[in-house]
């Protein structure tokens, strides 16, 4: 009984996190997608940025110990920190008095880096699930 209970432990982590490193990859598309846009529906300025923070989950066993029992996504945050590319051109609608206009603080290199890495973690978590579900189809198999 242990050992299935583990094993739903292990299915539970591994989608947790593929439910997180999807959010990651749609977070990163926005990104990408929102990367020339110098003025916010709004209108206060450039899109700025999203970060995806994860957390792992934590659970206290019977025995009282803590065990991670995957990951979630903590929050979402727009990057704050990171500093708007100025460009001049002063043909542009969007352009200030001195010619200067700003470019969203997105970098589509390191968003594209990031996509690749989180599409790897999302693939890793699929494998492992397609794993889990194997190693109890065996079970099964072995029970009867």
């Amino acid at each position: 009984m242990d050992a299935l209970k583990g094993l739903f432990a292990g299915m539970r982590t591994s989608a947790s996190g593929s439910a997180a490193q999807r959010v990651r990859i749609n977070t990163i598309a926005e990104n990408i997608a929102q990367a020339e846009v110098t003025k916010s529906p709004d209108g206060s300025g450039p899109y700025r940025r999203k970060l995806v923070y994860l957390e792992p989950i934590t659970t206290r066993g019977d025995d009282g110990k803590k065990t991670t029992d995957g990951v979630r996504v903590s929050k979402i945050v727009t990057d704050q920190a990171t500093p708007f590319e100025v460009v001049h051109d002063p043909s542009h609608p969007d352009a200030d008095a001195e010619g200067n206009v700003l470019f969203p603080n997105v970098n589509t290199t390191k968003e594209m880096a990031d996509m690749i890495l989180a599409m790897r973690a999302y693939e890793a978590n699929l494998n492992a699930q397609d794993s889990f579900v194997r190693m109890a189809e065996r079970a099964l198999r072995l029970a009867q």
